[in-house]
């Protein structure tokens, strides 16, 4: 796989674009699960935009002929045993070699002619994540219940690391060569749409959100997305990472919550120990200790996962830098000999 990105990727591409180009690889990769439907649009229109991308299309234990349909519309087709598009994009990731990954859903929803666009805003700006932001008037594109749990889990993702995306559960998303492989790819469902957005917004990596059509589904075709089960699993997966990224607020808050409660609890057997010399309700004094005791433990553990969150971030954020920057000519993707 060895294709240049050609000039129907840009109108009018400039002679500065080409050369930062030459050589470079588009990968388009769609995971899919039961898209017999809609898989041969998403390929056809996904060739016009980009000609010289090799499409990937991994199949995910689909019950119809989702993989057959794929490889007749020229896509290569692999497979992915493991249940959950999570599974589905660490297997890519692991497998796929190029300098630019666009991730695109199977369901014919997304406007992957925003690709063009998307690929020269990466290369010209160095990017390394473009968050494809939906944009639709469509009741029927965008379930009222995914709408909501959206804004309310991308709400609370910005307030905790970071505001600079506004449609975290988009499954339309550009990737640098050195996003995708410094990135660890732990989760299994529909959460892996957070992670990604976490794992850009943690590293400080350079990052834009570009707003993309969205539109419904063809007759037929059903969202694999359960509104309330993914997400519970969206809302476990960001509090895990807050757990685990932001440890010092976390145990840190946890343990000032439980001495503020044992001091306020405390405020009474200290009023009757001075006006007559007596604790008489010593179940509650023990209950105070323990909780003063507990909390200073949960501040300290926070202060010293903090020193292992900063090792580890420290870590992947040398082995992002390890890899060269989209369009840069210091590639370090090995070459063919010429």
């Amino acid at each position: 796989m060895k294709a240049d990105v050609v000039s129907a990727v840009l109108d009018e591409p400039s002679l500065a674009w080409k050369a930062e180009l030459s050589g470079s690889t588009v990968a388009v990769l769609v995971p899919c699960h039961n898209e017999e439907l809609t898989i041969r649009q998403v390929i056809e229109e996904a060739r016009s935009a980009l000609p010289s991308a090799t499409i990937y299309v991994y199949d995910n234990n689909s019950k119809d002929r989702t993989a057959e349909v794929a490889r007749a519309a020229g896509a290569v087709v692999r497979f992915e045993p493991r249940q959950g598009k999570g599974n589905v994009v660490r297997r890519m990731f692991a497998d796929v070699d190029a300098d630019v990954y666009i991730l695109l859903d199977g369901d014919a929803t997304y406007e992957a002619g925003a690709a063009p666009r998307m690929v020269r805003r990466m290369i010209e700006e160095r990017l390394d994540f473009i968050n494809g932001a939906r944009v639709s008037d469509a009741v029927a594109a965008y379930r009222m219940g995914h709408r909501f749990g959206n804004v309310m889990l991308t709400a609370l993702v910005r307030a905790v690391f970071g505001r600079q995306f506004t449609d975290m559960l988009s499954g339309y998303k550009v990737l640098s060569r050195r996003f995708v492989k410094s990135f660890p790819a732990m989760s299994r469902g529909f959460e892996i749409e957070t992670e990604l957005t976490v794992h850009a917004l943690e590293l400080r990596m350079p990052c834009a959100e570009e707003p993309t059509a969205y539109r419904e589904r063809p007759a037929g075709s059903f969202s694999k997305l359960s509104t309330f089960r993914d997400g519970a699993r969206i809302l476990k997966l960001i509090a895990t990472m807050v757990k685990n990224e932001r440890p010092l607020p976390f145990f840190g808050g946890i343990g000032l919550a439980l001495i503020a409660v044992a001091l306020a609890l405390a405020i009474p057997l200290v009023e009757t120990y001075f006006a007559t010399g007596l604790v008489p309700r010593f179940p509650t004094a023990i209950l105070i200790v323990g909780m003063v005791i507990v909390g200073v433990l949960s501040v300290f553990a926070g202060l010293i996962l903090d020193v292992v969150t900063t090792l580890r971030q420290e870590g992947k954020r040398l082995a992002y830098l390890a890899i060269s920057p989209p369009g840069s000519t210091g590639r370090s993707l090995p070459r063919d000999p010429a």
